[in-house]
């Protein structure tokens, strides 16, 4: 037991470090959904996915997806892990930043129920209070000022809810399934699903657009590197939490390529999500000193 407090500390590192690429990714992606449909897009970024993580797993000798015993739950995560990417990019198009955040961020809260049902793990009062800790933090950043759409507003927080679904299930297949093999069978699905809506929404990119898209897929390559590996050394719940320093860092990327200035909700809001985060890691600590 002694040796599970540096590996949650080592899973939360490589998950903040995950998210930031996540958030990065979705800043390329904003650049990009003014000219090109969604499907596209996360077409792009499957493929380049696919052609980095396909030969790294042959070649490291990893076991083929085909003789997986968690196919069928490998296909449900990428399913729903589509269809989250979908709702949620479809969804910003209608959505201000501010409604946008405060409904897909309940995904973590979601997580930690699920973590309970699905992982039977134990939860304590402190990731309980982390969790809802940097949900306030968000929605004092948002800082939603009017009532959304209903039906972009429903999209979100079902993109929302099939996130949090593919988290619980990342961890679940973890323990047998390298993230390599992982990552390839979940954008291979991604890669065919999106390319059969392209005689309808299909553009030719131009250098540009060209050059976005295969960022976009090496930033997510990483993004989800890291993220999948946190999740094979820490419990789902205890990276809940985490997910909300993607705010921080949306709001840092929106500085630096928009030249956003963040507010004094804001900074009031990444203020209580950065002490959740600090809370999650003292009572990981503390449970460590005592096993």
């Amino acid at each position: 037991m002694a040796g599970a407090e540096p590996r949650i500390f080592l899973g939360i590192a490589l998950a903040s470090a995950g998210y930031a690429c996540f958030a990065l990714q979705d800043a390329v992606v904003k650049l990009l959904v003014a000219s090109y449909a969604v499907p596209q897009i996360l077409f792009m970024r499957s493929l380049v996915i696919v052609m980095i993580t396909a030969p790294l797993a042959h070649w490291l000798k990893h076991p083929s997806i085909f003789q997986s015993r968690h196919k069928g739950t490998l296909v449900l995560r990428a399913a729903l892990m589509l269809l989250a990417w979908l709702l949620f990019y479809t969804a910003a198009r209608h959505l201000g930043l501010a409604e946008l955040t405060t409904l897909y961020f309940s995904a973590p809260i979601i997580v930690i129920l699920l973590s309970i049902l699905v992982l039977k793990e134990q939860v304590g009062p402190a990731r309980w209070i982390a969790c809802i800790g940097g949900f306030i933090g968000v929605t004092v950043a948002a800082n939603p000022t009017q009532s959304p759409d209903l039906l972009p507003a429903l999209m979100c927080i079902v993109a929302g809810g099939c996130w949090a679904w593919s988290t619980v299930l990342v961890r679940l297949v973890s323990k047998s399934e390298t993230t390599l093999v992982q990552m390839w069978a979940t954008s291979l699905l991604f890669a065919l699903a999106c390319a059969a809506s392209f005689p309808w929404v299909w553009t030719m990119p131009d250098l540009t657009g060209w050059s976005l898209m295969v960022g976009l897929g090496l930033i997510a390559t990483v993004g989800q590197y890291l993220l999948y590996e946190g999740f094979r050394h820490a419990p789902a719940s205890a990276l809940a939490p985490v997910e909300y320093t993607g705010l921080i860092w949306a709001f840092f990327y929106g500085y630096a390529l928009w030249a956003d200035v963040p507010s004094h909700a804001v900074v009031m809001g990444a203020v209580l999500i950065v002490a959740s985060s600090a809370l999650l890691l003292l009572a990981e600590q503390h449970r460590g000193s005592r096993v």
